[in-house]
Formats: C-alpha cells, sequence, structure tokens
C-alpha cells in the first residue's frame, strides 16, 4: 500500500531539501519519489542529507510539469499553509487526509505534493489537485521547511496505515523486555514455593499467600531477563538455607 503513495516536490530550490526529504519518506516506507524542475538535481548536496536513502534519490524520477508526474493518480492532494479560494476538498488536519488516502492506495496510485519552498503551490498547480491539506501550526510563526512538512505528512501516513488490521507492522521492542514463556513462569512459581516452605516462611500450605505472591509478580510482568535474575536470586537464598 505505501508503494502507491507518491510524494512530488515541485521546483525545489534547495538541492539540500530534496535529500532531506527523501531521508523523511524512507523513515516511514515511502520510496516514491517525483521532481518537478527541480533547480539542481542530481546533486552532492542531496545525497549528503538523504543519508541513509540515497536509494529513493537514485529511484527518483524529474518531470517537467506537475501534470506529468500526477496522470496516473486517483488523488493529488496538495499541501498548502494558505487557503485558496478554489473550491476543493480541504484536510483541516493531517491525519484525516492520511485516513481518506491510505483508502485509495490500497487499489491506485496516490501522490501528496509539496511547492516552493517560498511561494508554495501556485493557483493552477493547486487546480491539478483533487484535494488540499493543511498542517495546523503556530499563527503567529507556522514556517514549516520543506522537508518537515514532507515528515510530517509521511508520518501520518505511515500511523494510518500500521494501525489497519492488515499492516503487520511490529512495533521495536528491547530484547531484554521480551516476556517470560508461561513454561518459565510457572518455574519460577514452583521455585518460589519451594523456597517458602523449605525457608520455614510458610509452615504448612497456604494456597492464599502464594496466590497474593503470583499476582504480585503477574502485575509486575517481569521480562524474561528480569525472571532469570529473580531465579537466581532464589537459587542464591536456597543454597543457604541447612539441609535437612
Amino acid at each position: 500500500m505505501l508503494q502507491h503513495i507518491r510524494i512530488v516536490l515541485v521546483q525545489t530550490f534547495h538541492p539540500g531539501n530534496i535529500g532531506a526529504a527523501a531521508r523523511a519518506m524512507k523513515t516511514m516506507g515511502l520510496t516514491e519519489l517525483v521532481l518537478v524542475n527541480p533547480r539542481m538535481f542530481p546533486d552532492e548536496e542531496a545525497t549528503r542529507l538523504a543519508a541513509g536513502a540515497t536509494d529513493v534519490l537514485e529511484n527518483a524520477r524529474v518531470v517537467t510539469s506537475l501534470e506529468e508526474a500526477v496522470s496516473d493518480c486517483v488523488q493529488v492532494v496538495g499541501a498548502s499553509a494558505r487557503l485558496r479560494s478554489l473550491p476543493l476538498p480541504h484536510f483541516d488536519e493531517p491525519d484525516e487526509m492520511a485516513a481518506d488516502v491510505i483508502q485509495n492506495a490500497v487499489t491506485a496510485q496516490v501522490a501528496l505534493v509539496f511547492g516552493r519552498e517560498r511561494s508554495g503551490l501556485t493557483n493552477d498547480e493547486i487546480r491539478c489537485c483533487t484535494h488540499q491539506v493543511s498542517i495546523p501550526a503556530n499563527p503567529d510563526y507556522g514556517i514549516l521547511n520543506l522537508s518537515q512538512a514532507v515528515q510530517i505528512l509521511a508520518y501520518e501516513v505511515h500511523r494510518a496505515w500500521r494501525k489497519g488490521e492488515e499492516s503487520g507492522f511490529a512495533y521495536q521492542r528491547p530484547l531484554e523486555a521480551t516476556p517470560p514463556s508461561r513454561e518459565q513462569f510457572l518455574h519460577f512459581q514452583a521455585h518460589l514455593g519451594r523456597l517458602m516452605q523449605e525457608s520455614g516462611f510458610l509452615t504448612q500450605p497456604h494456597a492464599r499467600t502464594e496466590e497474593q505472591l503470583q499476582a504480585l509478580f503477574a502485575r509486575a510482568q517481569p521480562s524474561r531477563k528480569e525472571l532469570s535474575l529473580l531465579r537466581g536470586l532464589l537459587s542464591a537464598f536456597e543454597s543457604h538455607i541447612p539441609q535437612k
């Protein structure tokens, strides 16, 4: 689905912004970049600021008009800080735009269009769009760098995609946070119960006390590594209990 979402930059002046936009795209899983009449491209500054996203730059297409860049798209969303009098559907919030774009991207190509650094998109270019979107910002200083705008909208698109049931997105977890298996937790509980008996903490079976301690550790949700540390602590205590 994300492969159907195209980022279009119109007449970008600073090549570094192209590289930074490519980096913003790749972090959100977007790979298709189309450049409309960039002032300088390819360029070393674009490559430098792309960091590890040079593959996005290498596969970028350069075209001579916005019409050519979006002719095969079923939805074209122009990013604009200024409200226009053109009667286009307008998204006040990027997340609303992203939800709509994701639905269309299931089966067809869509485009997010960004204008020049200083002046944005012209009215004629807005007419090539099917929708507009604005990024709400400080009304006294709502100035966003081109790559920042790309990053925000790309993030919202990725967020809408990963929330879908079919995305298969897996959130990163540190290895140390891996939860223990049920078997490992049962072994810990048995070890704890045995030590309570051997240490004299329990002089007779007392299921209620064991249940409370088991509930305590269940609420704590120790990781696999933490449970291993607890098992080691129990073994250390156990070694100091006099053998009968």
